[in-house]
C-alpha cells in the first residue's frame, strides 16, 4: 500500500488511517471497484492484471469469490477501526477481465457483500463488464435479480479484420443479441470501442459508428488505441508485423466518431465518453475524474482514499 500523498510515508502496520489521511471523506462519495483478472485470451494490445486458465496453473478461478469477499470485509473492518465515516457506496463497477466469465451466482455473493458492509444509495449506479460470448438471458436475469443495473459490453469494433488484429475473439453479431437481451431486463447499458488498431481504415471505423447508432446504447466509450510497452501488440508493430498506429488517423477517427454520435442525439461529456442524457453518463468514472473516494478490489485494482493511494 502506498503511503499519504504526496509525502510517500508508509501506512500503519495495522493498516488503519489516521484522522488526517481521512480529512474531508464526509464531503466525498465512496465507490468500489472490483477487479475480476479472467480471460479466455489474452487480447496483444492489453497490458491489465489478467489471466488465461494456462496462466493461473493450478490457482482456482472458483475461489476468487470467497476470496474478494474476504477483502471486502476487511476493507469494512479497517475503516470501521480507522473512525471513517459510515457512507453508502454510490456506485460499484466489476471490471476485468472478463467478469462475465465468472459464474452469476458469484457476482452476485460479491455484490452481496458489499450491500451488507456497506449498503447502497438510493440511485447506486451497479455496473459489471461484458463479452458479448459470455452472457446468456438466464445469466443476466440472475445478475438483474441481484442488483446489477448497468451493463458495459466489450465491442470494440463492428469489422472483422480489426476485431482479429486486436486478437478479440467474440462473434460480433452477438453485440447485438447481448444489447438486446440486457435492454430487455432493464439495464441500462454502454458500449465499449477502440479506435486506432494497426490497419484500421476511417471507412471501417465509420462503420463500426454507425453500427454502434443502429444499435442505441444509452452510453457509449470509444478508447484511441494505446500501444503498451511489453505487450505482444507492441512487440508485432516493433518487428514490422503490424503496421504504426497513424496518430493523425486517430484524431480523424475521434473527430468523426464525434460528428456523427452529435448528429445522432449523443452527448460527449468525458474525454471518450457519450451517452443519450445526463442521467445515463457513468457517474463511476465522473466519481474518479472528480476526486472521490473509491476501494479498490481484487488483483491490480487501484484505490483512493482521502489522501492515499494504494493499488
Amino acid at each position: 500500500m502506498a503511503g499519504p500523498l504526496p509525502i510517500g510515508d508508509k501506512p500503519p502496520e495495522d493498516g488503519r488511517f489516521s484522522e488526517l489521511e481521512l480529512s474531508g471523506s464526509d464531503t466525498r462519495t465512496l465507490h468500489a471497484y472490483l477487479h475480476i483478472p479472467f480471460c479466455t485470451v489474452k487480447c496483444g494490445y492489453c497490458d491489465f492484471n489478467t489471466y488465461t486458465a494456462t496462466e493461473l496453473g493450478t490457482v482456482k478461478q472458483s475461489d476468487f469469490a470467497n476470496t474478494l469477499i474476504q477483502e471486502i470485509s476487511l476493507s469494512s473492518r479497517i475503516l470501521k477501526e480507522s473512525n471513517s465515516p459510515s457512507r453508502k457506496l454510490t456506485s460499484v463497477f466489476v471490471g476485468g477481465g472478463t467478469p462475465s466469465l465468472l459464474p452469476a451466482a458469484d457476482l452476485a455473493q460479491m455484490l452481496n457483500k458489499l450491500d451488507s458492509e456497506f449498503g447502497f444509495t438510493s440511485d447506486a449506479e451497479i455496473t459489471f463488464e461484458a463479452n458479448p460470448d459470455s452472457v446468456t438471458k438466464e445469466s443476466l436475469a440472475s445478475l438483474r435479480s441481484a442488483g446489477f443495473n448497468r451493463i458495459s459490453i466489450g465491442m470494440q469494433s463492428a469489422v472483422p479484420e480489426v476485431l482479429k488484429t486486436l486478437e478479440r475473439t467474440h462473434n460480433p453479431e452477438n453485440v447485438a443479441i447481448a444489447l438486446k437481451m440486457a435492454k430487455d431486463l432493464g439495464f441500462r447499458t454502454s458500449l465499449d470501442l477502440i479506435f486506432g488498431a494497426p490497419g484500421e481504415t476511417l471507412s471501417q471505423w465509420e462503420q463500426t459508428m454507425l453500427q454502434v447508432i443502429d444499435l442505441d446504447p444509452g452510453h457509449l466509450s470509444a478508447y484511441s488505441l494505446i500501444v503498451e510497452p511489453g505487450t505482444k501488440l507492441a512487440r508485432q508493430i516493433s518487428s514490422g508485423e503490424l503496421a504504426q498506429v497513424d496518430e493523425d488517423l486517430q484524431a480523424d477517427k475521434y473527430e468523426l466518431a464525434d460528428k456523427l454520435l452529435s448528429k445522432a442525439g449523443y452527448n460527449w461529456y468525458e474525454i471518450s465518453n457519450w451517452s443519450k442524457s445526463p442521467e445515463l453518463q457513468s457517474s463511476h468514472n465522473l466519481a474518479y475524474w472528480s476526486g472521490q473516494d473509491w476501494w479498490g478490489y481484487g488483483p491490480g485494482a487501484h484505490s483512493h482514499l482521502g489522501s492515499v493511494r494504494w493499488w
